[in-house]
C-alpha cells in the first residue's frame, strides 16, 4: 500500500508538472492508475476526476481573456456537457475487455496528437482561412465537429486539449491566450458532466484519485520553479519518449 502511494504521488506530481508545462500529463497518471490495479474503466474515470482541479484552476487564470467570448462559452459549455456526458456514457456501457484492447489504440492517437499537434492545429488553421463558416450549414457543422471532440474527451480524456485546439483553430480563433483559456472551459465542462455521471455509476477510486490528485496539485504548483531549470521543448521530448513507450508497452501486453 505504501508503494502504491508513492507511486500514485510521484506520478500526480509529474503529470501535474507535465500538464502545466508541455501537455501530455495523463500518459503518466493513467498508467499508474492500472499499475497499482485499478480496473481499466475505473482508472480512466478516476484518471478524468484527478486531471479536473488542473483544467478548472487554468481556465480561472484565463477569465480576463475569456470575458470577450462571452456569447460563444453558452455554445461551448453546451455542447462540451452534451459531448461530455455521451462519451461518459459510452465508457461506462463498454465491456471491460473491450476497453482493455482499445487502451494501446486509444493512446497511440494521443501520442499522434501530441507528437503533431502542433503542425495540425497550422493545416487546421490554414482551412479556416480558406474557407469561413459564416453560413448555417457551417455552424452546425462546427458544433457537430465540437461535439465529437467533446465526446471523445468524456470517454478517453488524454489528448483532449490538442483536439480542442484544434477545433478552435477550425472556428477561426487566433489568439492563443483565449484559445488556451477556451480549450481549459471545454475540458472543465466535459471533465465535469464525465465524473458526475462516472460517481452515479460508482466509477472512481477515490482513494487512488486523491492521492494522483495531491500530487498533481503539487506539481502544478511547483512547475513554475521547473520551468526555470528545465525548458519545455525538453519537457516535450520527454513526454513524446514516455508516451512512445508507454504505448509500445500496452500494445505487447494486450496483443503478445
Amino acid at each position: 500500500m505504501t508503494f502504491d502511494v508513492v507511486l500514485l504521488l510521484v506520478a500526480g506530481f509529474l503529470g501535474g508538472v507535465l500538464n502545466s508545462l508541455a501537455g501530455g500529463g495523463s500518459f503518466i497518471t493513467f498508467p499508474a492508475l492500472l499499475f497499482v490495479g485499478v480496473p481499466p474503466i475505473m482508472a480512466n474515470a478516476t484518471n478524468t476526476f484527478s486531471s479536473l482541479a488542473g483544467y478548472l484552476s487554468g481556465a480561472f487564470a484565463f477569465r480576463h481573456e475569456l470575458k470577450a467570448h462571452k456569447k460563444e462559452l453558452t455554445i461551448i459549455i453546451g455542447a462540451s456537457l452534451l459531448g461530455g456526458s455521451l462519451g461518459a456514457w459510452l465508457l461506462l456501457i463498454a465491456p471491460e475487455a473491450l476497453f482493455q484492447e482499445a487502451i494501446p489504440w486509444l493512446l497511440l492517437f494521443a501520442t499522434v496528437l501530441f507528437i503533431f499537434g502542433s503542425k495540425i492545429n497550422k493545416w487546421v488553421s490554414s482551412l479556416s482561412g480558406k474557407h469561413k463558416y459564416a453560413s448555417q450549414f457551417g455552424a452546425v457543422l462546427l458544433f457537430l465537429v465540437l461535439l465529437l471532440v467533446c465526446t471523445y474527451g468524456g470517454f478517453f480524456n488524454a489528448g483532449l486539449g490538442i483536439i480542442g485546439l484544434s477545433y478552435l483553430a477550425l472556428a477561426g480563433h487566433t489568439n492563443i491566450n483565449a484559445m488556451n483559456g477556451l480549450k481549459l472551459v471545454i475540458s472543465s465542462s466535459v471533465s465535469l458532466i464525465a465524473i458526475i455521471l462516472f460517481i452515479y455509476n460508482d466509477a472512481i477510486a477515490w482513494f487512488e484519485g486523491f492521492v494522483v490528485l495531491v500530487g498533481t496539485l503539487i506539481g502544478g504548483y511547483m512547475s513554475a520553479h521547473i520551468s526555470k531549470q528545465i525548458s519545455a521543448k525538453h519537457m516535450r521530448t520527454f513526454v513524446i519518449a514516455i508516451s512512445c513507450a508507454i504505448t509500445g508497452y500496452f500494445f505487447i501486453s494486450t496483443y503478445l
